[in-house]
């Protein structure tokens, strides 16, 4: 059976962190992996982390299985914290899932059962595993525009344009804030004319939201999910506490399915059970139940706000530092763009063979189509990643 395998392609980010690993030089910068690095180049356990962890390990009596869809006390806290008051709680059908990639997955699945002819349309460029996960479940993809190559924005008639196209019962996949890989994102204004177009047509809005608090602000980049959510007859909600949280390796997700009719929520419920025990049975539970500890307690809650407001912040003075510096390398301000990218991704609009340069001649690492992490950058590597950006003719 096994000599019928066929070689898989490897994963860019992944080749490129063991490239990376394998580099010798002092001075190099990795701006490819997508994980959250503090001035030190670390990816801290945040303290409310800490905390929770402590007082689960103190507490907690038994490792027994919590049921398919997860501990319900952690859907709702989560959902409280994404959904706010938008969409009352009994039009909510939610399980855990392992990280955000999972409850794409399980999102997928669900349409795949729902609807077999239905189309999801992504974002040209979307995260990567969006198009790799639909390819292999059989579901049929379509690029509507979004990111526009000269301002480095959002190309919004493009989108529109594209989405006009979509016939009633296909999915509109979204990014509910900090656009992956681009950094480019809606305003409110776009995003309601996102919402008219979804309701006007007869399409399944999806939306996934991984990166909630690295925007603008916790309730900020919540706002347009909620928007869709209260706004349209049914959609998909997929979440991720791997950034916000910092608990990357516990694969903590949430998925939600939500729905105009209550009536339709307990056989959304069963169906999102269902397909959990298909692909894993029971979520895991550590990390859910460290994000719930946290949510549901006062002071923890406000120390987890208060380190995520030092992340957010941090990454926004090394976006407007860089900005600033390639301005004045450059003379102009056609940089002017990563300053209102959002979350921890911008797409620099470079060439790759300008990409490669950057990796051969200054020991910079990005994806080849030029999304680089600005995590990964400090005070001291920004004049040095913004030299090598004009050196190479960016």
């Amino acid at each position: 059976m096994f000599e019928n395998l066929k070689p898989q392609p490897a994963d860019k980010i992944l080749a490129l962190m063991q490239m990376y690993r394998e580099d010798p030089r002092e001075q190099k910068i990795d701006l490819g992996v997508g994980v959250y690095k503090d001035a030190n180049g670390v990816t801290p356990v945040m303290r409310a982390v800490k905390a929770a962890e402590q007082r689960i390990w103190e507490e907690q009596d038994s490792k027994a299985y919590t049921g398919l869809a997860g501990d319900p006390v952690y859907a709702d806290a989560m959902i409280s914290l994404i959904l706010g008051t938008s969409v009352p709680r009994a039009n909510i059908a939610a399980v855990a899932t392992p990280g955000g990639t999972g409850a794409c997955r399980q999102a997928f699945e669900l349409i795949r059962m729902a609807n077999p002819s239905a189309r999801v349309f992504v974002s040209n460029p979307t995260w990567p595993n969006h198009i790799s996960i639909l390819n292999y479940l059989g579901i049929e993809t379509v690029a509507y525009r979004y990111f526009d190559e000269e301002t480095r924005g959002v190309d919004f008639d493009g989108m529109i344009e594209d989405l006009k196209t979509a016939k009633a019962g296909d999915v509109v996949l979204l990014h509910g804030c900090c656009h992956n890989p681009t950094g480019a994102n809606l305003n409110m204004v776009q995003w309601q004319e996102v919402v008219n177009l979804i309701n006007d047509r007869g399409l399944v809005a999806m939306i996934d939201i991984a990166y909630q608090g690295f925007g603008d602000g916790l309730n900020e980049d919540a706002q347009a999910t909620r928007l869709v959510a209260a706004s349209v007859k049914e959609c998909l909600i997929a979440a991720s506490c791997s950034k916000n949280f910092g608990v990357y390796r516990e694969r903590t997700g949430l998925l939600m399915a939500v729905s105009a009719d209550t009536g339709q929520t307990a056989l959304n419920q069963g169906t999102l059970a269902f397909l959990n025990r298909q692909n894993y049975s029971f979520p895991p539970d550590h990390g859910a139940r460290v994000v719930t500890t946290i949510l549901m307690d006062e002071g923890l809650r406000a120390d987890w706000m208060a380190e995520l407001e030092e992340v957010r912040l941090s990454m926004l003075g090394l976006r407007r530092q860089l900005a600033d510096e390639l301005q004045r390398l450059s003379g102009s301000d056609r940089f002017g763009f990563l300053a209102q990218h959002r979350g921890m991704f911008s797409r620099l609009g470079a060439a790759p063979e300008l990409v490669e340069k950057l990796r051969v001649e200054h020991g910079i690492y990005m994806v080849g189509d030029s999304r680089m992490n600005i995590a990964g950058l400090n005070e001291a590597t920004v004049p040095i990643l913004a030299k090598a950006i004009i050196d190479v003719g960016v």
